[in-house]
């Protein structure tokens, strides 16, 4: 019997939960305190930009509906090998090793405050980064069952937050604009330099495709479930963010000698219950992010092997199930960063943009494959009248680039792009080395869209078709 299929709704949970973790509460108080309530004019902004990617990651979907590995595959009928390891590995390994390892240190830092003061935080976040490597070894999913229970509690208990703060019904004191300091940046230049901040409060909307074929209606609801979402994400956000500049002076929120202004907030507003609530939204979002990129990067891992993007031995799963090497490989990129103290307290906000910088380079390289593709294919399968004559994918790509470029300022942008042009660069040797001398493929011949519909070939078979006469003509 097949399982029940999930509606609307379920999509709509999916896009926002993964989204929802607690950098973007680090990410929205910061840009508060950064720009006041001006920073809602770039979170806009963003959302139209990251509703783009979702038309491009939608079209793609209605071409290729039986893919479910989505970016990798999507690059590769459009780019070539090269371009679909550098893509996949970009967005879903560097950003999310990354990604845990910011929300590992706020674990940390928020666990030390509400319970273990004086204790060194870094000591906390290698503990709950035992405990999710143990479990995932184990086979174990926490959230799978509730997941979209908890995304109704984070998403509830912001959206309680944001209106009793926005109300001015909290139990502490309101701060009237003419109280407010004046925000550290002004005008439409340098505010649009925080977008990039902005944008990790929308990343990752498209990880509803790969639970596409669970649809029922994925042609009309994974379009639809990424537009929801993204809505849904600014609303809110914006009405949080409004909040916090009622109850904490903007200077704190900037620069929070914490480094957690969502905390700071949350008892600015209802004292020390309002500090253990937002503890508590602050640990479900960061567990439930946890779970959801170590259960996900490994299998990602052990994907890529198991296609020949990656070493096999990323393949190899224990009698759990569980893929162990990509799970070792995640805990132990993770302990360095934590140990290096990069992600500790003020270092967070330094991890999510220069992670952003990899996710972007991805979003620009699905823009690009659309109008590739609507080239090359203009009679496959698409809505017509969502092409807009590729006006939404040639203003992403430009967005995405202006927001790489001023990604940060002075020192911090020049650090954040020796990192990434460090690892980006080794990353495009790996592609070359292991394309042309492991696979010997072309390191951009695309793979025809008729190959990658049939869904009979591996990663390896597919770049090597031309080459295999026994596997054309199977």
């Amino acid at each position: 019997m097949k399982g029940k299929k999930l509606g609307l709704g379920s999509g709509v949970a999916v896009c926002v939960g993964l989204i929802v973790a607690t950098s973007c509460l680090v990410s929205l108080g910061t840009g508060i305190g950064l720009a006041g309530k001006a920073f809602i004019i770039p979170l806009f902004i963003v959302m139209i930009l990251n509703s783009f990617i979702a038309l491009s990651f939608g079209e793609l979907h209605r071409m290729m509906p039986g893919v479910d590995g989505g970016t990798g595959q999507y690059l590769l009928t459009s780019f070539g090998p090269v371009p679909s390891i550098v893509g996949n590995v970009s967005a879903y390994v560097i950003t999310m090793v990354l990604a845990s390892t910011a929300e590992l240190a706020m674990c940390g830092v928020v666990l030390c405050q509400l319970f273990f003061p004086g204790l060194d935080p870094r000591i906390i976040s290698m503990l709950v980064l035992a405990f999710f490597f143990i479990i995932n070894c184990f086979g174990v999913d926490v959230f799978s069952k509730v997941q979209n229970l908890v995304v109704i509690l984070l998403i509830g208990s912001m959206a309680l937050f944001g209106i009793l703060g926005s109300l001015g019904l909290g139990t502490g004191t309101l701060i009237s604009a003419a109280q407010q300091s004046a925000p550290a940046v002004s005008g439409f230049g340098p505010l649009m330099s925080l977008s990039a901040l902005a944008f990790w409060l929308y990343i990752g909307v498209e990880f509803v495709i790969p639970v596409a074929k669970d649809m029922k209606n994925p042609k009309r609801d994974v379009l639809l479930a990424m537009m929801l979402g993204l809505v849904l994400l600014f609303v809110v956000q914006a009405v949080l963010g409004n909040a916090m500049a009622n109850y904490v002076d903007l200077s704190v929120l900037a620069a929070d000698p914490s480094g957690t202004p969502h905390m700071t907030f949350a008892e600015n507003l209802f004292g020390a219950p309002g500090k253990y609530w937002m503890g508590f939204v602050t640990i479900l979002a960061a567990v439930s992010t946890m779970n959801t990129v170590y259960v996900s990067t490994s299998k990602i891992l052990m994907g890529m092997a198991e296609e020949g993007m990656m070493p096999k031995v990323l393949s190899k799963t224990n009698h759990h199930g569980a893929a162990v090497n990509g799970l070792i490989l995640m805990g132990v990129l993770d302990a360095a960063l934590l140990l290096s103290n990069i992600a500790m307290t003020s270092g967070i906000t330094f991890v999510i943009l220069a992670a952003s910088c990899f996710w972007l380079v991805t979003y620009i390289l699905i823009h690009a494959s659309v109008l590739v593709l609507r080239h090359r294919y203009p009679n496959a399968p698409r809505n017509k009248k969502l092409t807009f004559a590729g006006i939404p994918q040639i203003v992403g790509i430009l967005g995405n680039i202006y927001m790489i470029w001023f990604i940060a300022d002075g020192d911090t942008r020049i650090l954040i792009f020796k990192i990434f042009g460090v690892l980006f660069a080794l990353l495009v040797v790996y592609a070359f080395v292991w394309t042309c001398g492991v696979m010997k493929a072309k390191p951009f011949k695309p793979v025809d869209l008729a190959v990658i519909n049939a869904g009979k070939t591996t990663f390896e078979e597919l770049v090597t078709y031309d080459a295999n006469p026994a596997t054309e003509q199977s």
